[in-house]
């Protein structure tokens, strides 16, 4: 039987994800893919069914949205009017996501002085 694992973290201030495949009958191992960068669906949804996921939310009131739409607009890479999308959602229930998307969020977004707090 072949054992596939899944990890996601944050390595030189970027999100990373990996992925391998081993066999304990005949000690195959492979390694798919290690690498910077969003994790692909399948990836994503394995790491939320075995760990659940958390919601990422604004620490407190906030004047202006636009530095947390600036970075997730960053990190996302989505158009101006997604991320203040996603913005007013922080402001509001919160993101979901993996821990170590969320973990990456909160911090860059803290360098921008958004302080936020993340719910299990």
């Amino acid at each position: 039987m072949a054992v596939r694992l899944v990890n996601q973290f944050i390595l030189d201030d970027e999100l990373w994800w990996d992925s391998e495949f081993s066999c304990g009958f005949c000690g195959t191992h492979v390694c798919e893919h290690a690498g910077p960068g969003p994790a692909p669906d399948d990836v994503r949804e394995a790491l939320l069914t075995a760990h659940g996921p958390v919601r990422l939310r604004l620490a407190g009131p906030v004047s202006r949205l636009v530095p947390a739409a600036k970075v997730l607009r960053e990190v996302a890479a989505t158009s101006l009017s997604q991320a203040l999308g996603l913005a007013g959602e922080l402001s509001q229930d919160g993101l979901v996501g993996t821990l170590p998307e969320m973990e990456f969020l909160r911090v860059r977004l803290r360098l921008r002085g958004v302080h936020t707090e993340i719910d299990r």
